[in-house]
């Protein structure tokens, strides 16, 4: 009886599982399908010097936001995994990342002041800074992190798909020459402010309403440290390189890139709900039930990298005719652009199974920010070296060979702790409470 009532209850966490990574992909169907409309009309309005200026300040806006965000979509994430039975640990804990969040997002918003006249392309377009940074805000308030800890994704999936629908009808509405480019960013700011502001009333009816303070506020920012460092390091090869570019070359490079990276990424974002699914439940697995979660870490390292090799063929057949078909005929320097980054989405999945979902459960985060950190640090170096002679193929090599670079670092660490997930059937047996492997 006892052995019925277990699998019972496997197959209903399994079942849970199975339902958050759906309404997930929900998100993600829409995050396809509202591209595939507004990305050729855009570039088509817009045109490649006024789509790399949009390029240009929302990866500054990424940055932004990766510094308002903190890392909170996985530290808090984990700690409302290890919290999400006690109301009182979950109020204090969402009153501390929000007040951290407005507090990093008035620093941002003076970050951005300062910086203004520095940027040549922010100091002659300065709607386009301030529509930035009112978007990295938008985004970055979303509660995703809190439904993502108690695995109750439907909610918040429901709403996001409503806001960017409603960006996506205003941007058709109101972008309608080059002229209106920042109103883009604008417009998706709105769209991210209604899901948040829905989905904070949706979490405050759960748990008790407690306002901010600097204690609880300055827990929040300790928790989240060492994820911020990870998700900084990172925006050095991922989120910004299109403000890196702009800062190398000409606009008409960062359109150019930024058409071949949005379609590359977009590929990569197939597997998003998968990783946004697996992260609470193997962090919680790691606590209450070891053997388990290393039997899911080695099933999904190996489904991930199948998947992730397939994208990559595909991102590399489809490029002759997928960029002037989505972009435009005046994109056709973004096919080489596209054909380098090809290997990204392989890249990626392995890189995210075996950094995120897999060092951050065990607790290695100093080792994974480490790698991180060099692999930032090499992006930069290498984008200073190609991209003012090679112009978007140099940045789109700097990007391969930094992943590349990490994945390798990664999966070397792993093994040499004796933790890769491949061979966790041998050592699983030999594995400490905290993750270390027993001498």
């Amino acid at each position: 009886m006892q052995d019925i009532r277990a699998r019972l209850r496997e197959w209903s966490v399994d079942r849970n599982l199975a339902r958050n990574v759906a309404s997930l992909y929900g998100v993600q169907f829409t995050n396809y399908i509202l591209p595939l409309i507004t990305i050729p009309y855009l570039t088509r309005v817009l045109g490649p010097g006024v789509w790399g200026l949009v390029a240009f300040a929302q990866a500054f806006g990424a940055y932004a936001g990766i510094g308002i965000e903190y890392g909170f979509h996985l530290s808090a994430t984990r700690a409302v995994a290890a919290s999400r039975e006690s109301k009182a640990e979950l109020a204090n804990l969402v009153a501390g990342v929000m007040g951290a969040k407005l507090l990093l997002a008035m620093g941002a918003a003076a970050l951005a002041l300062l910086i203004k006249p520095w940027v040549p392309l922010f100091h002659d377009h300065p709607a386009y800074l301030w529509a930035a940074v009112f978007w990295a805000a938008a985004q970055s308030l979303s509660m995703l992190w809190y439904y993502q800890g108690v695995e109750r994704m439907r909610p918040i999936a429901v709403l996001d798909i409503v806001g960017r629908t409603a960006a996506t009808a205003a941007i058709f509405i109101l972008v309608r020459r080059p002229e209106d480019g920042w109103r883009v960013l604008a417009l998706q700011g709105c769209g991210a402010i209604f899901s948040f502001a829905v989905a904070a009333a949706v979490v405050y009816r759960e748990i008790p309403l407690r306002l901010p303070t600097w204690r609880l506020t300055r827990n929040a920012l300790k928790m989240g440290w060492s994820m911020f460092l990870f998700r900084s390091s990172m925006s050095l090869y991922g989120a910004g390189n299109s403000f890196i570019l702009g800062l190398l070359a000409a606009p008409e490079a960062v359109g150019f890139y930024a058409g071949a990276e949005k379609l590359a990424r977009a590929l990569m974002g197939l597997l998003v709900p998968v990783h946004q699914g697996l992260y609470p439940r193997l962090s919680h697995m790691v606590r209450h039930d070891r053997p388990q979660a290393f039997r899911l870490a080695r099933f999904s390292v190996i489904v991930m990298t199948s998947t992730g090799m397939m994208l990559s063929l595909a991102a590399f057949l489809s490029a002759p005719w997928a960029i002037p078909f989505i972009l435009g005929k005046s994109f056709g320097a973004s096919v080489p652009v596209l054909e380098v980054m090809a290997p990204l989405p392989l890249l990626d999945a392995v890189g995210t199974m075996l950094g995120v979902l897999w060092m951050v459960p065990l607790g290695l985060d100093r080792q994974f920010n480490k790698i991180v950190f060099v692999g930032g640090a090499l992006n930069v170096a290498l984008a200073i070296a190609l991209a003012p002679r090679f112009a978007q193929i140099g940045m789109a090599a700097a990007v391969v060979s930094t992943e590349a670079f990490v994945v390798l670092s990664l999966y070397a660490t792993l093994r040499r702790r004796k933790l890769s997930p491949l061979s966790l059937a041998h050592e699983e047996a030999n594995l400490t409470s905290d993750g270390t492997h027993a001498a």
